[in-house]
């Protein structure tokens, strides 16, 4: 774990969903190293309480729902707005892939889930944040959405996956050009990262599979969270409408996630 910590995100407020376990995890943890108070959502209350519990008392608050849900999302602005009295930061990491093989075997109804989580979802939180009274994000805030390589290069098996991920890299350059100058949109896109999210891209083959990386090793979740950081930081304040590949070198010698 990078313990080099600079305190830029001092006074700073955040959201981040899909954050008990794994990328999302180490991007709350992070952020709050670094000085900001953090609102942690996932589906389910109890691994929330535990991965909140990994973090300083004061510093986060739990929202358990599901991103793709309307109401749940108006309950999450209403708690940051009576808690921490504002927002500077959304970090939109909540995504699915409930399906693997072939995109001509795929099932429509698992096809339209995952667009509806992964891209329309994180519109919907974009829109939430911007429009909400008492946030003051419209006038400083920082989006960092969670892309991915499969967006750019395909990966066998979960090419629905990249197909979503190849739309949330294009929203996010579309939200920049629209929300800019006040509020800044970039995403970051790992490569194959040791979580439970990933380990059917890994189990039973890590050492193959990180052979193929020129850094010869895969992701860890603090990799990602570094990446997502800098962007939520003022080091990033003329940066925007990027989106930053994290892959240990993956696609610079062709392979795929």
């Amino acid at each position: 774990m990078n313990q080099h910590v600079q305190n830029r995100l001092e006074g700073r407020i955040a959201i981040v969903t899909g954050a008990s376990r794994g990328i999302g995890l180490a991007i709350a943890q992070r952020l709050v190293r670094e000085g900001a108070r953090v609102c942690i959502t996932a589906r389910n209350a109890e691994p929330l309480a535990e991965a909140a519990a990994t973090m300083p008392e004061g510093s986060v608050v739990t929202m358990p729902g599901k991103a793709d849900d309307a109401g749940h999302r108006q309950e999450v602005f209403d708690r940051v707005v009576e808690e921490f009295g504002g927002l500077d930061i959304l970090v939109n990491n909540a995504g699915i892939n409930p399906a693997y093989g072939p995109l001509i075997d795929l099932d429509l109804a698992a096809a339209r889930k995952i667009l509806e989580v992964n891209v329309l979802t994180s519109l919907a939180w974009v829109q939430e944040a911007v429009r909400r009274p008492g946030t003051g994000f419209a006038d400083r805030g920082s989006v960092v959405n969670l892309s991915s390589v499969t967006g750019e290069t395909p990966a066998p098996g979960i090419g629905m996956y990249g197909v979503s991920k190849a739309a949330l890299a294009h929203l996010t350059r579309t939200l920049a050009a629209e929300l800019g100058p006040n509020i800044r949109v970039n995403a970051v896109a790992p490569a194959v990262v040791k979580t439970q999210f990933a380990k059917a891209l890994y189990e039973g083959k890590e050492a193959e599979t990180a052979a193929m990386y020129p850094m010869k090793r895969l992701g860890q979740p603090d990799d990602v969270a570094a990446a997502v950081t800098y962007l939520a930081s003022d080091d990033a304040a003329w940066v925007t409408g990027h989106v930053i590949t994290v892959d240990g070198g993956l696609q610079t010698v062709g392979g795929t996630a």
